[in-house]
C-alpha cells in the first residue's frame, strides 16, 4: 500500500471516530438553546468582533449551533476555515486571511467585505476528538494576544462542560419535562413495545408560533415564563401513560400509547385550545400564546421512532405554512416511511455522492442506511440528479441509487 493509500485509510479511521464522538451528544439540527447563544456573546464582548461562533463539524459541512453577525446557519466544510481545527487541538489564529495563503482564495475571504481575521479554538471531547468549534470573526485583520487565546480556549470549555452536562441530564432545568436525550431513549421502549404489539401509537410534535418575539418584546425572562406555562398545560392535558419532552428551544413532542390517528388529533386539538387560553398577569402588552402542531401514528410493520417523528414534523411545518395556530396530520404524501426501512439504522457517518461519470462529486453525511435505502444530508439538493452513486467512506461500499424524496439539505435515497 502507497503512503498515499496508507494516509487516506488513517484519515478515513479518524473520520469515524470523529463522527462517533459527535453523534454521542445528540447535538446536530437542535434548536437554540441560551448555554450557548451566551458563549457566543461573551466571544463578541470579550473580544470585539463582529462575528462569534458555536458550531460543530460533520461529514460534510460546519453547523452553528449558536451564531451572531451572520445570517448563515451553516456552510460547506470545504468552504469553513475550521476544517483546519480538526488537524490540530490547539487554536487556530489568522491574523489576516488575505494574507495566507490557505485562506486567500477562500470565498468568504474573497467576498465584498470579506473576513480578515479569525480565531478558532477546537472543541475537543475526553477522548480527545474534535467535533467543533467556537470562532471570533471580523472583516479587519487583527493580532490576537496569548491572554486571549487562552481566554478562548477557557470559553471552548464551557461548551465542552455543557454538552456533557446534557449527557447527564434527563430532566430540562426550565420545563421540568424530559431532555430531548432522554425523551428519545424512553420513546424508544414505547415505539419498540408498540411494534412487538403491534399496537396503535402516536406522536406529536409542536412548537410555540413566533417565539423569538415574545423573547425580543418581553425578553428572556417572558420567554422562560411563556415555556413552563407551556409545559405544565401540556402536562395537565395529558394522561399519565403520556411521554412529553422538551426537544430544545420552543419545540416539544410527546408520544401517546395506545392512541389512533383521530384520539391524537383531538389531543392535539384540546392542547392548542389550552395554550390559546394562557393569561400572563403584569405582562404589558398582554402576552398573547399559539402553537402549532404535527400528529402522526406509527405504522408498527414500518416505522422506528425516528421515521414517526419526522412524519409528525412534515405536518407540523405543514400547519406553519397554513398559517399557524393549526393542528395537521400526516397526509402521506412523502416517503418518510417505506415498507422496507424496518431495518433502518440510525447512523452518523462520512459519505460521498458521485455522478456525472465521477466528475462530480458532492460530499454528504449519512444520517440512516437500511438494506434498500438511505437518508443522506448536503449543503443543498438543488443540484443532484435523479440518479447519482452513494459512497461510504468508512467501508469502501457504493450503491448506485435514485432520489425518491428531496428537502432543501437531505435526500431519500432508493438502492438500485
Amino acid at each position: 500500500m502507497d503512503t498515499m493509500a496508507v494516509s487516506q485509510t488513517q484519515q478515513a479511521v479518524a473520520n469515524i471516530e470523529r463522527l462517533a464522538a459527535l453523534e454521542r451528544y445528540d447535538i446536530l439540527d437542535t434548536p437554540a438553546e441560551p448555554a450557548f447563544d451566551r458563549v457566543a456573546r461573551l466571544v463578541r464582548l470579550i473580544f470585539d468582533v463582529e462575528t462569534s461562533l458555536v458550531t460543530m463539524i460533520d461529514a460534510h459541512r460546519q453547523w452553528y449551533k449558536a451564531a451572531l453577525g451572520t445570517p448563515l446557519s451553516q456552510v460547506p466544510v470545504r468552504d469553513s476555515f475550521c476544517q483546519h481545527a480538526l488537524l490540530s487541538p490547539r487554536a487556530l489564529v489568522v491574523p489576516d486571511a488575505t494574507l495566507d495563503p490557505r485562506f486567500s482564495a477562500n470565498p468568504h475571504v474573497t467576498a465584498p467585505n470579506g473576513v480578515r481575521f479569525y480565531a478558532g479554538m477546537p472543541l475537543v471531547t475526553e477522548d480527545g476528538q474534535t467535533i467543533g468549534t467556537i470562532c471570533a470573526i471580523d472583516r479587519s485583520p487583527r493580532d490576537f494576544s496569548d491572554r486571549e487565546t487562552a481566554i478562548l480556549e477557557e470559553l471552548a470549555q464551557v461548551v465542552m462542560s455543557e454538552l456533557e452536562l446534557r449527557l447527564l441530564a434527563t430532566s430540562d432545568g426550565l420545563t421540568g419535562l424530559a431532555t430531548r436525550r432522554a425523551f428519545k431513549a424512553e420513546a424508544d421502549k414505547h415505539v419498540a413495545l408498540a411494534r412487538r404489539h403491534r399496537s396503535q401509537l402516536s406522536v406529536l410534535t409542536f412548537d410555540i408560533d413566533h417565539f423569538k418575539r415574545i423573547n425580543d418584546l418581553y425578553g428572556h425572562a417572558g420567554g422562560d415564563m411563556v415555556l413552563k406555562a407551556i409545559a405544565q398545560a401540556a402536562q395537565t392535558g395529558l394522561r399519565k401513560s403520556d411521554l412529553l419532552g422538551r426537544l430544545g428551544g420552543e419545540e416539544f413532542a410527546a408520544v401517546l400509547p395506545d392512541a389512533d390517528g383521530p384520539a391524537a388529533m383531538a389531543v392535539a386539538e384540546k392542547l392548542r385550545l389550552a395554550f390559546r387560553m394562557l393569561d400572563f398577569p403584569g405582562s404589558r402588552p398582554p402576552i398573547r400564546v399559539s402553537a402549532s402542531f404535527g400528529v402522526a401514528t406509527l405504522d408498527p410493520g414500518r416505522d422506528d421512532l425516528e421515521s414517526v417523528l419526522l412524519k409528525a414534523d412534515e405536518a407540523l411545518y405543514e400547519a406553519k405554512r397554513a398559517g399557524r395556530n393549526l393542528t395537521m396530520a400526516w397526509r402521506g404524501t412523502t416517503t418518510a416511511t417505506v415498507a422496507e426501512k424496518i431495518d433502518r439504522r440510525r447512523v452518523l457517518k462520512a459519505g460521498r455522492l458521485v455522478f456525472n461519470d465521477r466528475k462530480s462529486v458532492i460530499d454528504c453525511t449519512v444520517r440512516a442506511l437500511w438494506e434498500r435505502g438511505a437518508e443522506v444530508q448536503v449543503a443543498s439538493s438543488a443540484d443532484i440528479p435523479e440518479a447519482i452513486t452513494l459512497e461510504l467512506l468508512s467501508s469502501g461500499n457504493a450503491w448506485d441509487a435514485a432520489i425518491v424524496q428531496r428537502r432543501p439539505n437531505s435526500v431519500e435515497l432508493a438502492f438500485r
